[in-house]
């Protein structure tokens, strides 16, 4: 028997711990039995009666207002991503349903991954998999060969931790963006596979996704430890692809004239697919 979910009211309590008390003009510390808020803070701060949003946290009021949840949010100090995610949590946003174009890479982006010949580029579908690469990335990617989905990648490879140095980064970094893709996109069946099964072979993936944050991928710097060519550093950059939503495309580029881009490109010479 499957307990009934209460995604909100799990999220609100989870952001709710993450808010110093100070930052909100609060006293902290002192006899405070919980981190962060109490729900009679928010309470006050966002404007509500107590009692509505212990509801809200115990799942016994499930029809918020889309007022209530903006006052709750600024209460919370939700970035846009998190705040966005706590809307569809409440079922205010429109979701993203199933599309037959999520897994199929339009021809003019495939051929847009070649206009970054000194760059990785490569597109991921809403549950992390790999659905194309150019050249630069196939190479960089080769240690993974045979396993096409990044997020079981990070947890179950056996190089992966020795491939990318800032694993624990990387993997937060990683779920966190599956966890606002797994609200865009409540119904998708690979998205919600995929994360039983990490959550039921994985402890760390368990523990990251239990921290109930969402927030997409950005601009980020990645140390990837090759094994043919060495440490190489890339800043990532993740664009949205508009007329395939849930796709992203990712470019890792390196410092032009680096030692990261001369073994780049070495590495991309000599790779050859299997």
């Amino acid at each position: 028997m499957v307990a009934t979910s209460n995604g909100l009211g799990d999220y609100l309590r989870a952001q709710r711990a993450r808010v110093d008390p100070r930052d909100v003009g609060l006293r902290g510390g002192g006899d405070r039995r919980v981190s962060g808020l109490r729900r009679e803070e928010i309470a006050v701060l966002a404007g509500v009666s107590v009692d509505y949003y212990a509801r809200l946290e115990q799942g016994r009021e499930r029809n918020p207002s889309a007022q209530v949840l903006d006052a709750i949010g600024r209460a919370l100090r939700l970035d846009l991503d998190a705040r966005g995610h706590l809307f569809r949590l409440a079922g205010l946003n429109p979701s993203l349903g199933p599309t037959s174009f999520r897994d199929s890479v339009h021809p003019e982006l495939l051929r847009l991954l070649d206009a970054f010949p000194t760059s990785a580029a490569y597109v991921l579908n809403p549950a992390f998999d790999v659905l194309a690469t150019n050249n630069v990335a196939a190479a960089l990617l080769s240690p993974f060969v045979g396993t096409v989905n990044m997020v079981r990648v990070l947890f179950q490879h056996p190089q992966a931790r020795t491939v990318f140095p800032d694993w624990p980064t990387l993997t937060e970094s990683v779920v966190h963006a599956l966890r606002l893709n797994a609200g865009l996109f409540p119904d998708d069946p690979e998205i919600q596979s995929l994360v039983a099964d990490m959550g039921r072979g994985s402890p760390e993936f368990r523990t990251l996704w239990a921290n109930q944050s969402a927030r997409g991928l950005t601009r980020m710097f990645k140390v990837v430890q090759h094994p043919a060519a060495g440490r190489i550093e890339l800043t990532y950059q993740t664009f949205d692809v508009r007329d395939a939503p849930g796709q992203q495309l990712l470019v890792g580029m390196p410092e032009p004239g680096s030692r990261s881009a001369e073994a780049l490109a070495a590495l991309a010479t000599t790779y050859s697919p299997a």
